[in-house]
Parts: C-alpha cells; structure tokens; sequence
C-alpha cells in the first residue's frame, strides 16, 4: 500500500516533511484546538504530539483516512513513566481472530464477538490508569462519552486527534487495503466526521475532550511521535 501514489496526498508529502519543525522535542499542547493541517492555522510543522502520561487519545477519522497506520507508526511502547501505553484498535482484534477462525466464515457471522471483545479490552485499558490511544470512526459519540468519564474519575484528560481526509482519498485507500465499507455505512461516518471537523473549526470541542489536534494526511506523514508524559 505504501508504494501506490495518491495525487494530492503524495505530491503534498515531501513539503510536509521539510516543514517538520527543528525543535523535535514537541512543547506539550496547551490550546484547546491545534490545526496541523496544510495552509491552515500553525500548518505542518509537529513531529511530535505530546500529552501529560495517563491521559487518553481517541484518533477518529473516515475509514481508509490512515488511523491504524498512524497509529502503529507513531505510538511508543511505553510513556514517560515507563508504563505501557495501551492501543486499541477493532482491526487488531478482528485480525487475532481471523488466524484462528476458518477462512470461509463470513465477516458479519463473528463481527459481534469482535466487538465485545474489542470494547472489554477498551474497558480494561481505561481502567488501568495507563496512557491509552483508541481507534475510533467517530460515528459512536457513546465510546468518547464513555472514555472521558473514566478519564476525569482518574484526574487524567481525554484528547481527540481527528483526521480529515476527502472521502474520495478515503475510499481510494480502503480499496488499497482490500477492505471496504458499505456505502450506507461510509456516508453516516462522512457526517459524523464533517460534524466533528466543523465543531473544531468553530472551536468548539466535543464533549469530554480537553483538546482536538486536527490532521489530514500531509500532517500525518510529517508527524514522528505521540508520546506520553509532558506536563500540561
């Protein structure tokens, strides 16, 4: 997938990565709102997000925007304390289940088990009091809702990093990847992200969340690290 280019998207990256700024240390985020994304606000000039260990980071975006690729690239093992930080992702689930089940059993037969046990690992991690980054669509404002509490009971604070990619580039990736989504399903998950995207515009932050990082993918390609431990 990585060798395919995408006109728009690669053609922004080699100016993306020369606008990564010097200071690698990447001050932790005080402003509510931080748009990285090209020609807009501080532009693409993080290679590192930084959020005070313990907290939460739910990176929400369209399917095929890029979620899961950043963040298995980005997210340390460990944060500045030395504990683990916990990513939870569907797809990793639904893949552990996949090499154990027959290859010819339909998707939809087994989807409900992955997502219980996708949302008790969720639940298990926001216990924890371990920095925890979440995979997440955007279109179940019930999973924020529910990590924010969890969150605030344990004094720490929940963070949305929201990608915003065409819906065209979208489902040009999710092609790329073998692994589409229904269209009925892919257009309640363009409002949801509109929605989310047009309220950090407007500065207004969902609920629960102590601040939103807006990406697209330029932004995405120059950022080096999501780390845990700075303070706030």
């Amino acid at each position: 997938m990585d060798s395919q280019r995408v006109p728009g998207v690669d053609d922004a990256l080699p100016n993306a990565l020369q606008a990564v700024a010097a200071d690698a240390s990447g001050p932790a985020l005080h402003r509510p709102m931080t748009d990285l994304r090209a020609g807009r606000g501080t532009g693409l000039r993080r290679a590192r997000l930084t959020f005070a260990a313990g907290d939460v980071v739910v990176v929400s975006g369209l399917p095929g925007s890029g979620k899961s690729t950043l963040i298995r690239r980005v997210v340390p093992a460990r944060d500045g304390r030395g504990r683990p930080v916990h990513t939870i992702d569907a797809q990793d689930v639904r893949e552990a289940w996949e090499r154990w089940l027959p290859s010819w059993l339909p998707y939809a037969v087994y989807r409900p088990g992955v997502r219980a046990a996708h949302y008790a690992r969720l639940g298990r991690a926001l216990r924890s009091g371990d920095s925890v980054v979440v995979h997440d669509c955007g279109a179940n404002g019930w999973v924020r809702r529910w990590a924010a509490r969890c969150t605030r009971r344990r004094g720490r604070r929940l963070h949305l990093v929201l990608m915003d990619v065409p819906p065209r580039q979208a489902l040009h990736w999710q092609v790329l990847r073998g692994r589409t989504v229904p269209p009925r399903a892919f257009a309640r998950h363009r409002r949801a992200i509109r929605r989310l995207v047009a309220g950090a515009e407007a500065g207004r932050l969902p609920g629960g969340c102590a601040s939103v990082v807006l990406l697209d993918r330029a932004a995405a390609a120059a950022l080096r690290t999501i780390a845990f431990g700075g303070a706030q």
